[in-house]
């Protein structure tokens, strides 16, 4: 294999694996073919370093003295999306105080690897539904082939929501607050995060161990976005990452630098790694980053928000981060 094969093999290999520590080999395997496809008709010029083992990839935060998941007051209940197999969302168990209580804000979410199954993000997303939001990732459809989540995939969950506000039979019919709507995503999941920042629909976005790069001119049209695609972004952002271990750091303080036209934190989480605490019980550290997060552009909530903003934010003065932020105070994110 010739030095230019290799790093595609390499390349692709990050952006289509990035499963769960525990994924078998056998599934790997069973998407070879899609793998070869892949190499075969398209190029990723714009993907992870040289170098990526799945051993960098599944790096993790050690659990043990890691700082717990902290749920909010609902209980929450997971089910498929009526009418979309394609999805499944997480919400709290008991709708009665929205809307007039409280909002119910939307977050659509990509897993790492732009996997379809969200089994293995539950705990996480379910620690965010419990601040009162309603999550919606992919599901895998029974009898449907192996396939990897897009953009469309994540649109289309916004489209779903729309719609069920609206429909006569739902138990969330006029409880969504369709007007707040957020996309995070892990990994290549937050590739799919980027993409949809530019519809007009989504009103802020999470980027976490992930990054998008420059485009390349002497490699073909990439289907993921790069460096471009970040002044369509007409909300805030967050970006999240792992710090050394984690091998999309360098790739995240890059588009930090990029962003200058909305308001921008970014962290590094020492020794969270590239899978940082997504996998550990209700999200870990990470859970609570993200639903702090919408809990203080969509709630108003200022203890929230005081993670993130001013001098003395909780994760400015956290000895186990390095952060920096542009353009985020209270004044600008209201206006927004």
């Amino acid at each position: 294999m010739n030095q230019l094969a290799s790093n595609v093999w390499i390349r692709t290999v990050v952006h289509l694996f990035c499963h769960p520590p525990e994924v078998q080999i056998m599934r790997n395997l069973s998407v070879l073919g899609t793998i070869i496809t892949f190499l075969l008709f398209s190029a990723i010029g714009n993907a992870q370093p040289q170098g990526v083992t799945m051993e960098r990839i599944n790096t993790t935060l050690p659990l043990e003295g890691a700082p717990l998941a902290e749920p909010g007051p609902y209980e929450v209940t997971s089910e498929g999306a009526f009418g979309s197999p394609g999805h499944v969302l997480f919400r709290p168990d008991d709708l009665s105080a929205f809307p007039l209580q409280d909002t119910l804000p939307v977050l659509v979410w990509g897993n790492g690897g732009c996997a379809i199954d969200s089994t293995r993000y539950g705990g996480f997303l379910s620690t965010i539904a419990s601040h009162g939001f309603l999550v919606l990732a992919t599901a895998a459809v029974e009898g449907e082939s192996q396939r990897r989540a897009n953009a469309d995939d994540l649109l289309s969950a916004v489209q779903w929501v729309e719609a069920e506000n609206m429909r006569a039979e739902s138990p969330l019919r006029g409880k969504i607050d369709t007007g707040q709507v957020a996309a995070m995503g892990q990994s290549c999941g937050g590739f799919l995060a980027v993409s949809l920042g530019a519809d007009p629909r989504v009103d802020t976005i999470g980027v976490f161990n992930s990054g998008v790069r420059p485009p390349n001119p002497n490699a073909p049209a990439s289907p993921s976005p790069t460096t471009d695609a970040l002044a369509k972004l007409h909300g805030p952002v967050l970006l999240i990452n792992g710090h050394e271990r984690d091998f999309m750091m360098e790739t995240s303080a890059a588009n930090f630098a990029l962003i200058n036209h909305v308001p921008v934190f970014y962290g590094a989480r020492h020794n969270a790694g590239h899978t940082a605490t997504v996998f550990h019980p209700g999200g870990g550290e990470f859970a609570n980053v993200a639903a702090n997060w919408l809990r203080y552009l969509f709630k108003g909530d200022e203890k929230a928000g005081k993670m993130f903003v001013g001098e003395n934010c909780g994760l400015c003065t956290n000895s186990n981060c390095d952060t920096d932020s542009k353009g985020l105070d209270e004044n600008s994110v209201r206006a927004r």
